[in-house]
C-alpha cells in the first residue's frame, strides 16, 4: 500500500466519496495489486483519514466486485481469473454495440467534431510513443459516444466493466500494432456514427472490442497472468 498518499480533500464531495474514488482508482490502476489484503486502520493512517469512510469505502468496493471479504480474514483486491476476463469482455462487447447504435441515432454535430479531433489526437500519441496519452485518448473517444447515447444506466454499467480490466487495457494500448490498428476502428466506428447507421455503428463497435479480447487473453494465457 505505499502508492497511497494523504487525500486532497475535496470540499464539495463527502469524506467517504472521495475515499471510495481514491482507493477504487488504486486498485484498477493496479496501485493496489489483486491479493493484497486492505487493513483499515493502514489505508487510514496513508490516506490521512479515520477508519469510518474507509470502512465504508471497503464496503462498496466489495459490491462493485473489486474487493472480496474473506470470513476471519478481513478485505482484499479481488483476482481475475481468465473466465471473469472473458465473461466482461464479452458483456463489454454487447453493451458498447449498443451505445454506438444509439449514438449514431442521437449524437450532436459537436460531437461527432470533437470524435474526429480525438482520433487525430490519437495518432500524436502513437508518433510520441505516450501510453498514457494514448489510454487518456481512448477513454476520451468511447466516453464521447458514451454520453452521446443520453442513457446515463448503459454509461454506468460501461464503465465499472471497463475498470475491471484497465490493468489489461494498459498492455494492449502498449502494444504498437494495436495501436495502429485501433486508429482504423475508431475511423470505422466514426464514420459509421456519422452516417446515422446504427447497425453498421454496432457492428463495428462490438468488432473493435472483440479484437481487444482475443488480444488481452492471449496475452493473458502467454504471460500466465491469472
Amino acid at each position: 500500500m505505499e502508492n497511497l498518499t494523504k487525500l486532497n480533500l475535496d470540499e464539495y464531495k463527502p469524506l467517504r466519496d472521495v475515499v471510495f474514488e481514491n482507493l477504487r482508482g488504486a486498485i484498477v490502476e493496479g496501485r493496489l495489486k489483486p491479493g493484497e489484503r486492505l487493513m483499515e486502520v493502514q489505508l487510514a493512517e496513508q490516506l490521512g483519514v479515520s477508519r469510518t469512510p474507509v470502512r465504508e469505502a471497503i464496503r462498496k468496493l466489495e459490491l462493485e466486485g473489486l474487493v472480496v471479504m474473506l470470513p476471519r480474514k478481513g478485505a482484499y483486491v479481488a483476482n481475475m481469473s481468465l473466465k471473469d476476463l472473458i465473461d466482461v469482455l464479452e458483456i463489454r462487447a454487447s453493451l458498447e454495440g449498443l451505445a454506438a447504435s444509439l449514438a449514431a441515432e442521437r449524437i450532436t454535430d459537436e460531437d461527432i467534431k470533437k470524435l474526429e479531433s480525438i482520433v487525430e489526437e490519437f495518432k500524436d500519441g502513437i508518433n510520441e510513443s505516450n501510453v498514457e496519452a494514448l489510454l487518456r485518448k481512448d477513454v476520451e473517444f468511447h466516453e464521447c459516444i458514451f454520453k452521446s447515447t443520453n442513457n446515463k444506466k448503459l454509461h454506468q454499467l460501461i464503465n465499472s466493466l471497463w475498470e475491471q480490466v484497465y490493468r489489461f487495457r494498459v498492455t494492449y494500448i502498449s502494444d504498437y500494432d494495436s495501436t495502429v490498428n485501433i486508429i482504423e476502428e475508431h475511423k470505422m466506428i466514426l464514420d459509421a456514427i456519422k452516417r446515422r447507421d446504427s447497425k453498421l455503428a454496432k457492428k463495428y463497435a462490438m468488432e473493435h472490442i472483440q479484437k481487444a479480447e482475443n488480444f488481452m487473453i492471449e496475452t493473458t494465457v502467454n504471460n500466465k497472468e491469472l
